[in-house]
C-alpha cells in the first residue's frame, strides 16, 4: 500500500463526510495515539523555564526600584508629579 501525502484540509473534508459515530471513533484513535507521545513534559519544561526567567527579570527590576526608592530622600507624591508633568507638557503646546 503506497502512502500518499494528504493535506490537513483534505482530511478535514473527508472527516466531515463520515457519520458522527465514525468521527468519534477517529477522534478516539487520534487521542490514543497522541497520548503515548511524550509531548506534554517538554512543553511544560519550556514553559517553566520561561516563567522562571521572567520571575528573575521581575526580581531584578524590583531590586532596582528598591535601590532608587532608597536613594530618594523626603516624601513625594507620584500623582502630583504626574500632574506637574502634564501641565508642563500642556504649556509647551
Amino acid at each position: 500500500m503506497a502512502s500518499e501525502s494528504v493535506s490537513l484540509k483534505q482530511v478535514e473534508q473527508q472527516t466531515f463526510q463520515l457519520p458522527l459515530q465514525e468521527q468519534l471513533k477517529l477522534v478516539t484513535s487520534i487521542v490514543q495515539r497522541l497520548s503515548v507521545l511524550p509531548l506534554i513534559e517538554p512543553i511544560m519544561k519550556i514553559e517553566q523555564q520561561t516563567w522562571q526567567a521572567r520571575l528573575a527579570e521581575v526580581d531584578a527590576w524590583l531590586a532596582e526600584c528598591d535601590a532608587v526608592a532608597e536613594s530618594i530622600e523626603g516624601e513625594f507624591d507620584a500623582a502630583e508629579d504626574l500632574r506637574q508633568i502634564r501641565e508642563e507638557r500642556a504649556s509647551r503646546l
